[in-house]
């Protein structure tokens, strides 16, 4: 169940339920005026002569690294390779006070979706892998209903919410044949009092109504659906993968009809490229016909791992764009604040228009409440 805020926000509720006392969202984290998937930018490793091997001798892989370069290969398709990576935990602790949220869920290291502006290839690389390989080495992470059994049956979680979805895709193709993001769905719906968001560029998120719906009776969920544009060539070109725009929103209007919270995160807004007046307003405005009950915006954020894959496609692609785009994201992973500020009163403006909500806001659920259930813009115009 949703209500709008008085400052624009949605509140979700489970359904049946009485509105609580106004709370502070995620847990008393603090929540940004325009939210964001973006971590902060990782420490990068050490260095100096400690850290030098050898001459001559390759440096032995530690962690995740090691893992990886160990994880056996389950098949391949489409120049793509799918690997199964051992887990210790399906949660990962989020210690960001930037990110409203407190754990976060990613079934798959790598996606198949290729988005070529996506922040998360860095994390290849700390398997020591190129962060070219980000759409064409999956990595599975094994047993991720039993980890997440496990996971979910622990007080460290109480009261906090989860966020599925943060780096890579839950359902990208990879989720077709090995299952793991339902895996995980099968035991929050077992539960209670959960609070739980999804993000995703793909409609194979209602293949699991099912859970959803029986995850939304005693939890609060919501799915956030990641549109950019609706020109499909151009969404295409910049997803390579990814299902056409209209297919989103499509199972937006599907999740909504279903009565599952949900809405459309405009993330990242490409500078000169997705950030027009017009386009913005139509993709507002196709979100408010889809249903979807709020209308979220940031701009790009770009790593130095994501310069490496977005820079080269602006030469070949937007070549009037290129040297812009290496002037402003040369020192800093962010865009100029006055270009930002800009942005955020565009949408604020768009969403009172299409009377949409900023975002989704999960209150906190009781500590005690998580319990198993019974069976039963101009700076960057191109002439």
């Amino acid at each position: 169940m949703l209500r709008e805020a008085d400052d624009g926000d949605c509140k979700i509720y489970p359904r049946g339920t009485p509105e609580p006392p106004r709370l502070r969202i995620l847990g008393g984290r603090r929540a940004d005026p325009t939210p964001t998937l973006f971590p902060d930018v990782p420490d990068q490793p050490g260095s100096g002569s400690d850290s030098l091997p050898p001459p001559g001798t390759e440096p032995e892989r530690v962690g995740i690294a090691r893992l990886a370069s160990s994880s056996p290969r389950a098949s391949a398709k489409r120049d793509t390779e799918y690997f199964l990576l051992p887990a210790r935990s399906i949660l990962n602790r989020c210690n960001s006070d930037r990110m409203p949220f407190t754990w976060t869920v990613n079934p798959y290291r790598g996606c198949e979706f290729g988005c070529q502006y996506c922040y998360a290839r860095y994390t290849h690389e700390f398997m020591e892998l190129d962060s070219g390989d980000f759409e064409r080495k999956i990595y599975v992470k094994q047993n991720t209903g039993l980890l997440a059994k496990t996971d979910l049956a622990t007080k460290k979680i109480r009261g906090e919410h989860i966020a599925i979805g943060t780096a890579t895709d839950p359902y990208q193709p990879a989720e077709r044949e090995f299952g793991a993001t339902r895996a995980i769905l099968e035991q929050m719906a077992k539960r209670s009092g959960l609070s739980v968001s999804i993000t995703t560029k793909s409609d194979q998120v209602v293949r699991d109504l099912d859970l959803l719906k029986r995850i939304a009776a005693h939890s609060t969920l919501s799915v956030n659906m990641s549109v950019i544009t609706l020109r499909s060539r151009l969404a295409r070109m910049l997803e390579p993968r990814a299902p056409r725009p209209d297919l989103r929103l499509r199972a937006v209007q599907q999740l909504r009809d279903a009565g599952i919270a949900a809405g459309i995160f405009a993330m990242p807004v490409l500078p000169g490229i997705t950030d027009s007046e017009t386009d913005l307003d139509a993709l507002a405005r196709a979100t408010r016909d889809a249903n979807a009950q709020w209308f979220a915006g940031s701009v790009l954020f770009l790593m130095p791992s994501a310069q490496k894959q977005f820079l080269p496609f602006l030469d070949a692609k937007f070549p009037k764009l290129a040297r812009r785009y290496r002037q402003l994201f040369s020192r800093s992973p962010y865009a100029p604040e006055e270009y930002r500020r800009e942005l955020s009163a565009r949408m604020d403006m768009l969403r009172k228009k299409y009377n949409l909500c900023a975002r989704p806001v999960h209150p906190k659920q009781p500590e005690n409440d998580s319990s198993q259930l019974g069976l039963g813009l101009e700076i960057f115009s191109v002439a």
